[in-house]
């Protein structure tokens, strides 16, 4: 741990002065703390406005659209601190869950055999993604551009090919499908409410990526590589290794939301999950992690994947016009990233 800090420090001093700070001012500058006001503020309006949103049995419904964004923005905030963004994540969804389903059904094997088969899959895309980044040089906004119009092509022409129209065959009467849907699409009782088990997941996830981030000599070097991926190398840090484990994480996650699709709703339309790649974006950006790299957390992804449950279900629960949802979550995101800039700025003077 020693000789991770030792590099963090030569490879920003900024970061080791932050330590002997004092401890409100490190609070006010951790990366979470805009959006923690932030979701504050959004509960609090929605808590006044909408005595829907008071009761329990509604927060098992916004805990589970946070949890389904919530889970992705996790992997989407490490590629982020990492220096890199995924524009394909969206549709590397739906791709694994039709992988999946199509594999199965065809091939007429147990379920669990489709669902490695696609976990395959989904860490083959990753690894593509890392390798043409690496290797070519370019922005990850050109390949992961690149990546997310051929998934869209291969997602619906593919699957009207096999399946002759443009969702996957239904599953649901397969070996092995009611064990798959326990551990992705199950519900359990807390305090008699209804909580789907992708909270949970969501909640192992974000302290998985917490711990690997801020214990773990992989944390030191996801953020070297955002920060300033030619001193890392400088110091030894396997840049290139790093960029591609983060987009295979990033297939990891999508292979795991895919799995929840399909075993939620037993089958899954081609044509989905186009623009969610954004709004995992915005719940990371919001949560505090920077577009230029090497600054965020997983903490700060989860608050901002919250905000956006809390907005989405609030404007519902409130009775408002959920036409203006989008407007609500891009005025969020410009004052996010522009509080964040100037805590940023604000940091650097001290």
């Amino acid at each position: 741990m020693s000789q991770t800090t030792s590099v963090a420090a030569e490879i920003d001093p900024v970061a080791s002065q932050v330590s002997r700070r004092p401890a409100l001012l490190r609070l006010l500058t951790r990366p979470e703390f805009g959006s923690l006001v932030g979701a504050i503020a959004v509960f609090a309006v929605f808590y006044a406005l909408a005595p829907t949103f008071r009761n329990a049995s509604s927060w098992s419904t916004i805990l589970y659209e946070t949890s389904t964004i919530g889970i992705m923005a996790v992997a989407v905030a490490l590629l982020m601190i990492g220096g890199e963004f995924d524009l394909s994540a969206g549709v590397g969804v739906i791709a694994t869950a039709l992988f999946g389903a199509i594999f199965t059904y065809q091939l007429s094997v147990n379920v669990w055999v489709g669902v490695f088969a696609s976990l395959a899959f989904g860490l083959a895309v990753g690894f593509v993604n890392g390798w043409l980044l690496v290797r070519t040089k370019l922005p990850s906004f050109l390949v992961t551009l690149s990546t997310f119009l051929m998934l869209q092509g291969l997602n619906v022409a593919l699957t009207k090919l096999i399946t002759g129209s443009t969702a996957s065959d239904r599953i649901s009467d397969m070996d092995g499908f009611a064990a798959a849907e326990a551990v992705f699409a199950s519900e359990f009782s807390l305090f008699g409410v209804d909580i789907q088990i992708t909270v949970l997941w969501w909640l192992l996830f974000v302290g998985l990526a917490t711990w690997v981030l801020l214990r773990t000599r992989v944390g030191n070097w996801i953020y070297a590589s955002g920060g300033d991926a030619d001193s890392a190398r400088a110091v030894g840090v396997p840049v290139n290794r790093v960029k591609i484990g983060l987009f295979m994480v990033m297939g990891a996650a999508a292979w795991f939301s895919g799995m929840h699709l399909l075993f939620e709703y037993n089958t899954v339309q081609s044509g989905e999950g186009i623009g969610n790649e954004l709004l995992y974006i915005m719940a990371a950006v919001i949560g505090g992690c920077l577009l230029t790299g090497g600054y965020g957390t997983a903490v700060g992804a989860a608050i901002g994947a919250l905000i956006y449950g809390m907005t989405k279900q609030g404007i519902v629960y409130a009775g408002w016009d959920d036409n203006w949802l989008m407007f609500f979550v891009g005025a969020m995101l410009l004052l996010a990233t522009v509080i964040n800039a100037w805590v940023r700025r604000q940091a650097g003077r001290r």
